[in-house]
């Protein structure tokens, strides 16, 4: 894996839509083939996705970054980088295996297995994968008879490959966010372990914790300028971990003024605000029709004294994105256009989550068709990807995606 070199140093997300210089990915693998009829819903999947189509996919997706110049990381990598240390390894599986639930005696037998620094590629296998009950068979024999019913010693993480929601990077620092799913807790485990351990996070500032008692996930967070966040109350963040962030992040010397809170109806189809709304270029968002006449919007602000105050801002998106991004006109893309059957259609398959490459140059899925023709004929440049299996996990190119750093607008 390569480190960042002395010119991207740590991270730099002040806007959405600036040249992405270097990005965190992870390519599905195992843990696809591990979800089965009986745990897809726990699991957070609809339906059961094709692994090896789903990596095809995924592949080409990269290769839009890496064609357009930007570096891709991949989170395997970023792990074993730190699992090498033999300290770091021990606490990381005695952690995740608590997490797991496996129970002590278990526990013990399966560290003994995997904490190996010859054979990281195991190791990171199982951690993102699971364990197939038959795939491990060093536990007493006679007891593993109590176990028959089981298929795996614990579940895989599947939704890893939407690298967007355990970790967001804010201006100068990051969060380690706080999963609505406790499916998906075991993921910040190992964000928490990268931040904490490796290099190209030392010392920088963290504006949430995992252990924190409120659930955020990084899709309800987008970054409209230097000094205005917007995030989302939806299904998956709540009110809480909001104020919890606004705290952190108003009172420190972050660069940032407002945190726009964007109020959703909390709805599986919308789950996120990246769901329902994203910025493509200076003036373009995408927007959902549904999303609009139930929304309200407030801005949370902190006074000299380091005291919050919110101030309503009505529910008026157009007039909000004026005020607070000082523009005197703005575009809204409506997922599917004017028809309502096109909006919900082409918005569960995640018409409205675009990833900005540049100003004006995002990532979308190709099967959105009506939604991707009006970002064309607003004069936007389009990446399109194939998504019969990525989509199967109800998230588009924004949820598959850590941006690390972007350029500013004036670079």
């Amino acid at each position: 894996m390569k480190h960042p070199n002395d010119v991207l140093k740590g991270v730099h997300i002040y806007s959405e839509i600036g040249r992405l210089r270097r990005v965190l990915l992870h390519r599905p693998g195992l843990e696809l083939d591990n979800i089965t009829p009986t745990n897809m819903y726990r699991l957070l999947f609809d339906e059961l996705p094709y692994q090896r189509v789903a990596e095809e996919e995924h592949r080409a997706f990269a290769a839009v970054f890496e064609n357009a110049g930007v570096e891709v990381f991949y989170l395997e990598n970023l792990l074993k980088d730190i699992l090498r240390d033999p300290g770091v390894r021990r606490a990381f599986l005695l952690d995740f295996l608590k997490e797991t639930r496996v129970g002590e005696a278990v526990a013990h037998d399966m560290v003994e297995i995997l904490d190996n620094g010859d054979d990281l590629e195991k190791l990171i296998s199982v951690v993102f994968g699971g364990w197939r009950f038959e795939d491990f068979d060093s536990y007493n024999v006679q007891l593993r008879e109590l176990d028959r019913q089981r298929t795996l010693w614990f579940d895989p993480l599947p939704n890893l490959y939407f690298t967007r929601d355990p970790m967001s990077v804010v201006g100068s620092g990051v969060m380690i966010n706080s999963m609505w799913s406790k499916t998906r807790e075991r993921e910040t485990l190992i964000y928490q372990y990268i931040v904490n351990h490796h290099p190209m996070f030392s010392g920088l500032p963290k504006y949430l914790d995992r252990g924190a008692n409120a659930t955020f996930e990084g899709g309800d967070i987008l970054v409209l300028s230097p000094q205005v966040l917007a995030v989302g109350i939806s299904q998956r963040s709540d009110s809480s971990a909001i104020k919890t962030l606004a705290r952190n992040i108003l009172n420190v010397d972050s660069g940032f003024e407002h945190v726009l809170v964007f109020i959703i109806p909390e709805q599986r189809a919308f789950m996120h605000l990246d769901t329902v709304f994203t910025m493509v270029d200076r003036d373009i968002f995408t927007i959902h029709p549904e999303v609009e006449d139930p929304l309200e919007i407030f801005d949370i602000r902190a006074d000299k004294n380091g005291v919050l105050t919110a101030k309503s801002c009505g529910g008026h998106l157009e007039n909000v994105l004026k005020e607070y991004l000082e523009l005197s006109e703005i575009e809204l893309i409506r997922c599917g256009g004017t028809s309502r059957i096109d909006a919900q259609r082409e918005q569960w398959n995640d018409a409205s989550n675009t990833l900005a490459i540049a100003p004006g140059e995002v990532i979308v899925y190709e099967r959105n068709q009506v939604t991707n023709k009006l970002l064309r004929e607003a004069g936007v440049i389009l990446h399109e990807i194939a998504s019969s299996e990525l989509s199967r996990g109800r998230g588009g190119p924004r949820c598959m995606t850590s941006p690390l750093w972007r350029d500013g607008l004036d670079t």
